[in-house]
């Protein structure tokens, strides 16, 4: 009696055998990448710092600055070879062999890109890590400082208090985040309202680009400049460092934070916040965030601070302009610029005199992660942040931080075409964080993150529905898939809402300075040449 055999038979050893030989490719051209980098780098060096998949530290390395636990493999391809340069020339390098073994390439600077596009892919590529790009150089007289983009927010914002108590940078809370991705895509913080987004601050720059040549500010012309300040770096080349002004702040700055309950007037006090936060005298910034209690129909909102100045000004100030927050001298708490970075990273007082947090990127808590935002123009009615909370009161809504922060001030002053960053006359952003630890509650906070989104579309911007580039959501839009060509109008619907009418001036840049699109991702600018075919302007 003959062996049946099902149909099936047939298709499934056809994707065994095309597994196989995919697996085969895949390391046939991973050898071909090896012996190219060993040929073309100057340096004799870059064997140490060149990790394959069966290195036995590729999963230290890969997971070191891997921020967001839920992109895993195997549903997110890992790099075929990560390389963690240290010289600019084994870059090149890697650029030259990528390019000639069509491997794709990404950089990852601090790895807290939200959708972790640094460090997953659907195609073959290498990952360039920045980590040890990490010097940093303050002239404390010139008021600048050149900054490594592996270098974080944290090491700068040290490096600066170790130089002078007056000097800092307006940038963002984290400080585990890097400065090479962060001021590429804007970077905001607790001093934006006096001095501008760390990108409006950015006064030189050194990057490869495609064709492996160093370039800076002057070489590589003021578009190209103009876009990698907020239009993200990634698509037109590897960024290396940034030079950067500092800013002055006085010896003094004050901090609070206040948190009400809805039996204490939470909502109402968060709409009055609404109103007046960015129309505040330009030294104080106030953010206010919402988010309920696990397994409660309880809700805190909390309004945190920075005030360039002292306690006995700022009261007197906020018990004219904001009186419904009850402000009191208990509350506030007098200490330098860098004691309030670590302060709002912590939020505690006590931990604000600990600087050696600012330097720890390794030693803290990893969280599965989501983030969506978007821009308001009007104020949110107390009504509709009632049925926001119903939202929250669900299961698994306690894992969702609403947190805003206002504009104004600096911001609203400088023109949207100035940088690629465009948001600039808006009253506050609002960013719907989701954190969570436990993996299987991933779906239902991914559910509840995007419910919520969908609830405010009335409430914030339109045509486009705006958000922030360094907010990166992916279900907004994003390219076609794999090496898919994607034109300009695919690439707008999520182009625009993260660029608004300056997607138009990036893709000329793109299409001067990589025609070719080899710097590229799911939400990368496109070019309009691709692959030697001209593509119709839209």
């Amino acid at each position: 009696m003959k062996p049946q055999i099902t149909k099936a038979f047939p298709f499934t050893l056809v994707l065994v055998l095309s597994f196989i030989h995919g697996i085969a490719l895949a390391h046939d051209t991973n050898e071909k990448f090896l012996q190219c980098l060993s040929v073309h780098s100057e340096s004799t060096f870059i064997s140490k710092v060149t990790y394959t998949q069966d290195n036995s530290s590729y999963i230290s390395i890969l997971n070191s600055l891997k921020q967001n636990l839920l992109y895993k493999p195997p549903e997110y391809g890992r790099p075929q070879v990560i390389v963690t340069p240290f010289d600019v020339s084994q870059i090149q390098a890697v650029l030259k062999c990528a390019q000639k073994h069509d491997l794709l390439v990404k950089v990852r600077s601090g790895g807290h890109d939200h959708e972790g596009l640094s460090y997953h892919s659907e195609v073959p590529f290498v990952m360039i890590d920045m980590i040890n790009f990490s010097q940093i150089d303050v002239d404390a007289e010139a008021k600048t400082a050149w900054v490594g983009a592996g270098a974080t927010l944290g090491e700068l914002y040290y490096k600066i208090s170790e130089k002078s108590k007056n000097l800092a940078f307006p940038a963002g809370i984290c400080p585990t985040v890097a400065v090479g991705g962060h001021l590429s895509g804007g970077g905001f913080g607790y001093i934006m309202r006096k001095y501008g987004l760390g990108a409006d601050q950015v006064i030189d720059a050194h990057m490869v680009d495609v064709n492996g040549r160093i370039l800076d500010r002057k070489s590589m012309g003021e578009d190209f400049f103009w876009a990698i300040r907020g239009g993200g770096a990634a698509s037109f080349g590897v960024l290396v460092a940034w030079k950067v002004n500092l800013v002055d702040v006085p010896s003094i700055v004050t901090v609070f934070t206040v948190q009400k309950t809805l039996k204490q007037n939470a909502s109402q006090i968060h709409h009055k916040w609404q109103q007046i936060a960015y129309d505040l005298p330009k030294e104080l910034v106030i953010s206010a965030g919402l988010q309920s209690q696990k397994g409660k129909r309880a809700l805190v909102a909390t309004f945190s601070a920075v005030y360039l100045g002292g306690v006995d000004r700022l009261l007197p100030l906020m018990q004219e302009r904001f009186p419904e927050l009850g402000l009191v001298k208990e509350d506030c708490q007098e200490m330098s610029w860098v004691e309030s970075t670590v302060y709002h990273f912590a939020f505690e007082i006590r931990a604000s005199e600990n600087l050696e947090l600012l330097l720890d990127r390794v030693n803290y808590t990893k969280y599965y992660l989501k983030a969506k935002s978007d821009y308001v123009r009007e104020p949110i009615p107390v009504e509709v942040l009632e049925g926001m909370y119903e939202i929250l009161y669900e299961e698994g809504g306690h894992n969702i931080y609403v947190i805003s922060f206002p504009y104004g001030g600096r911001l609203n002053e400088i023109p949207e075409t100035e940088i690629a960053f465009p948001h600039r006359t808006n009253k506050f952003h609002m960013m719907y964080f989701a954190a969570w630890s436990d993996g299987e509650e991933s779906q239902k906070v991914l559910e509840l993150d995007r419910k919520l989104y969908e609830y405010m579309t009335p409430y914030v911007t339109k045509n486009p529905r705006a958000t922030y580039f360094n907010c990166k959501d992916i279900e907004i839009g994003r390219n076609n898939y794999g090496n898919n060509y994607t034109s300009v109008k695919e690439a707008s619907v999520w182009g625009k809402k993260y660029f608004k009418n300056n997607f138009y001036r990036l893709v000329d840049v793109k299409t001067k300075v990589d025609p070719g699109n080899f710097f590229r991702n799911e939400q990368s600018i496109p070019s309009r040449i691709y692959r030697g075919i001209k593509k119709k302007h839209h």
